[in-house]
């Protein structure tokens, strides 16, 4: 049995479930969501009663383990390993987690990791997975801050399904938009930072009704944890607007879609790894190399980070979708973005921005495979290829392949074939939980296979 399931272990966390119940009842909290993301990239919840708390947290919440098959429409596939009727796993609440949802009065929220009934840690679990990620980083004396941008699109709710019926029509960011939904805007942020989130700045974006929000970066897991939380409370504040949301990577055919970018750091006790080096830009040796891991592994990593149906359809060369394997200093055509930060603040704000991911992505899968690549670029000794400064998509005939520049793989089909084929992320992810992801991006493929892209737009956009 694993200590975090022993008696003891058991025990501790009953105590501190009291004290966390205790808290959320006196602030009106009727129950608590339980949480966690599926490997379609759809977020799954079992609610408690709050009084209820404790016995969660010490025993956990039970819940089929067929939900790693589930696919976007939510019929199922199998694996090897996880499929069908039989088992169960048990939903562990992280009390530290645990707040009160601004938007839903009388709710509280905590992300669950996931045991089996006989208290193992489930291999299936992604949250455990960027969990492992994480501690195999400090092994090697490192620590990322993580965060993710969230991208949306707002319709009107009870509008036409076929095409959403935007509250607002302004000019890409302009400020017509901010206006048009001002006061939805302000309770969002007024929600967000009532349940502790840091947000830096929302603003429109390019396609109608499309915002975007950045946070705070935190440790891996918690960034995992703050890009659910935020989604979440995006489409519970827009509800109470007359508004429904769209996460989905394509929310209409031939338009700019949702991106779900991630930024991150690697960063050794209180220095920052990409400032304050000798290589590109102020990369350390370390970052540099990282960086090159991460950089080597993109079409492997598309399969984790721009897994949806619709996912191909929004990478589009010159839309700043990030379509091509190479990296630059502030190129948004890129799909590793060295962001250096401004100058006096790089120490701080230097990161890398992988732009090629967006809203189908489960956030704890991306956070884990991306350290898990840049790891093994570190224990390579990688360094980064000449740096690609404009569009790549603009360039004459052969300069592409005249500086080793490769287009991502344009299709789901193709980036799985690389994450099969990726000894490193199946060694990271653990045997069940590769295959089980191969299985569910095997059946969604097959499953929009022949279809229009206005029909796998309809099929999916309400689903993210």
């Amino acid at each position: 049995m694993d200590e975090q399931q022993g008696p003891r272990e058991r025990g501790a966390r009953a105590e501190e479930a009291r004290q966390v119940a205790a808290r959320l009842h006196a602030e009106g909290v009727s129950g608590v969501l339980l949480t966690w993301v599926d490997n379609a990239g759809i977020t799954r919840v079992k609610g408690v009663p709050v009084r209820r708390l404790e016995h969660a947290a010490a025993w956990g919440v039970g819940a089929s383990p067929v939900f790693d098959t589930f696919l976007v429409d939510d019929s199922a596939t199998r694996s090897r390993f996880l499929g069908g009727p039989d088992g169960d796993l048990r939903l562990h609440p992280d009390l530290d987690r645990a707040v009160p949802l601004a938007a839903q009065p009388g709710w509280a929220w905590a992300p669950a990791d996931r045991y089996t009934q006989e208290g193992e840690p489930h291999p299936g679990c992604q949250r455990g997975f960027a969990r492992r990620m994480a501690e195999r980083a400090r092994e090697w004396g490192l620590e990322f801050r993580c965060a993710f941008e969230v991208e949306w699109v707002a319709a009107r709710a009870g509008g036409p399904a076929e095409e959403p019926d935007h509250p607002t029509q302004g000019p890409a960011y302009g400020m017509e938009r901010m206006i048009d939904l001002s006061d939805c805007l302000r309770d969002l942020l007024r929600a967000l930072d009532d349940q502790g989130v840091a947000v830096h700045q929302v603003h429109p974006e390019y396609a109608p009704g499309q915002y975007e929000l950045s946070v705070a970066a935190e440790d891996p897991v918690a960034a995992a944890d703050t890009c659910v939380l935020v989604r979440q409370t995006v489409r519970a504040v827009s509800a109470r607007h007359g508004l429904r949301v769209s996460f989905a990577p394509a929310v209409e055919a031939g338009t700019v879609g949702n991106g779900g970018h991630l930024h991150l750091s690697p960063w050794r006790g209180a220095r920052n790894l990409c400032h304050g080096g000798a290589g590109p830009h102020g990369l350390t040796s370390e970052a540099e190399a990282f960086l090159a891991g991460v950089l080597e592994e993109l079409p492997a990593l598309l399969a984790v980070g721009a897994p949806g149906p619709g996912s191909p359809l929004r990478l589009v060369p010159s839309h700043w979708a990030g379509v091509y394997q190479c990296w630059g200093r502030e190129n948004r055509e890129a799909a590793l973005r060295l962001v250096t930060g401004s100058r006096g603040e790089e120490s701080s704000a230097a990161n890398a921005e992988v732009k090629c991911f967006d809203g189908a992505a489960n956030p704890y899968l991306v956070t884990g495979a991306v350290i898990a690549a840049g790891l093994a670029g570190l224990a390579a000794g990688r360094t980064l290829p000449p740096e690609v400064h404009g569009d790549p998509a603009t360039w004459p005939e052969g300069r592409l392949e005249q500086l080793g520049v490769r287009r991502l793989p344009g299709t789901v089909a193709e980036s799985l074939a690389h994450f099969r084929r990726s000894a490193l992320l199946r060694e990271a992810m653990g045997e069940v939980l590769h295959d089980v992801l191969c299985a569910v991006r095997q059946a969604e493929t097959e499953l929009f296979a022949g279809s229009p892209p206005e029909q796998v737009v309809a099929a999916t956009r309400w689903r993210y």
